[in-house]
């Protein structure tokens, strides 16, 4: 088996369209019962982002960190920035402007533009207890938690080496990392209740389980007939959710399978998520979710008169928009601004890619910086970088 795992894009991009939907549902006219609950729960999507970062940034920079040591730190880092800061710079100037506009015309938001807070915003670090909700541009607090969750991965690699611990005890490891984030969470009732509290934590113990799932698709990668546990296991945790196990505690580990069964079984003929429509969909995901939400505000203010029940038309020119932005977004910000970041010379130059037997280069992401390393089957890893 060759070529990239476009599953994992795919899935990506998929993850990230549930998130737009979740967010314009409550004004959608007509939507039935049914794909309201369905929608109602896309702020779970993020916790598949989790993992996929984990799982992608163990497969690019877990065995390069660990022969490095120390000195490979600064190039990681550099990457990440590069990653996930441009972009989001970019849309909260967005934000920015907005909340100027709303503030000429009188109708300022001090709860959704808090201006004191917006230094925590340009840094990242708004979701690490600074703040007590969100604000600015909602999705990004999710990129803040990203952001601690690659500055504590070094030492993570340093601390955990998955290959050198059998099968069954990395699953335990996992299984550990989610008991951590139910417990966590114990006064929660999902995993999308107060996010400014619980969103670090959440981030955590998912990304770290994501690198052990990568650990073990390394070990798997040639037995895609473990796609099928794998596949039992979601859907063993999902019915368990159903009947009243706590999401807390059912999706994460039903996701995790999940993941571990897309890359198993990608490339494989008539998996319908290698379709080019979608692996570009995952391509441009991460401009999606950081410019979604703001352009639905934006048109809500321009273009809804009644923004409790927008009718169809309406709700598929904003979708159209936000396809658009995201493409404009991603070739005209996104990849730009990585360039520009990866061009500058304040760190040592990046390490010389780690050969992984199976592996060649790429990523379950853009092109060129990507917001993942490309995951492939055979040859090695592009180490270039991450989100979406």
């Amino acid at each position: 088996m060759t070529g990239e795992l476009r599953a994992l894009t795919s899935a990506r991009g998929i993850a990230a369209w549930w998130i737009v939907l979740y967010h314009i549902r409550g004004s959608i006219a007509g939507l039935p019962a049914g794909a309201e609950a369905v929608l109602a729960k896309g702020y779970l999507a993020v916790d598949f982002f989790f993992l996929l970062s984990g799982f992608v940034i163990w497969l690019a920079w877990g065995e390069r960190l660990r022969k490095s040591g120390p000195a490979g730190v600064p190039a990681f880092l550099k990457k990440r920035v590069a990653r996930i800061w441009p972009l989001h710079l970019f849309t909260l100037a967005g934000a920015v402007a907005l909340a100027a506009l709303l503030q000429i015309t009188r109708r300022a938001d001090p709860v959704s533009f808090p201006w004191a807070q917006l230094p925590l915003h340009v840094l990242l670090v708004q979701n690490w207890g600074f703040t007590d909700r969100l604000a600015w541009n909602d999705p990004a607090w999710s990129i803040s938690a990203e952001l601690g969750a690659y500055l504590l991965f070094p030492l993570l690699v340093l601390a955990v080496d998955w290959r050198r611990l059998p099968a069954p005890a990395v699953l335990a490891a996992v299984a550990a990392a989610f008991v951590l984030l139910a417990s966590a969470m114990a006064p929660a009732l999902t995993l999308g209740t107060d996010i400014a509290r619980f969103g670090l934590v959440r981030c955590l113990c998912e990304f770290a389980a994501g690198t052990a799932m990568c650990a073990l698709w390394l070990r798997w990668r040639e037995r895609p007939r473990v796609a099928l546990g794998c596949a039992g296991v979601a859907g063993s945790c999902a019915i368990a959710w159903a009947l009243g196990v706590p999401e807390t505690l059912a999706v994460p580990p039903t996701f995790a399978a999940l993941l571990l069964a897309l890359a198993l079984t990608s490339g494989r003929a008539g998996n319908p998520l290698e379709a080019r429509w979608l692996h570009w969909l995952g391509e441009v995901s991460y401009a999606t979710y950081l410019s979604h939400f703001l352009l639905w505000r934006g048109f809500k203010l321009v273009a809804v008169r009644d923004a409790d029940a927008v009718p169809p038309g309406m709700i598929a020119a904003f979708l159209l928009l936000v396809l658009i932005a995201s493409g404009l977004l991603y070739r005209w910000v996104e990849r730009p601004g990585q360039r520009l970041v990866n061009g500058w010379r304040l760190f040592p130059a990046p390490l010389a890619a780690t050969r992984h037997p199976g592996l060649v280069p790429g990523s379950t992401a853009p092109q060129g910086h990507r917001s993942e390393p490309k995951v492939v089957a055979q040859g090695r890893v592009d180490p270039g970088t991450r989100p979406g």
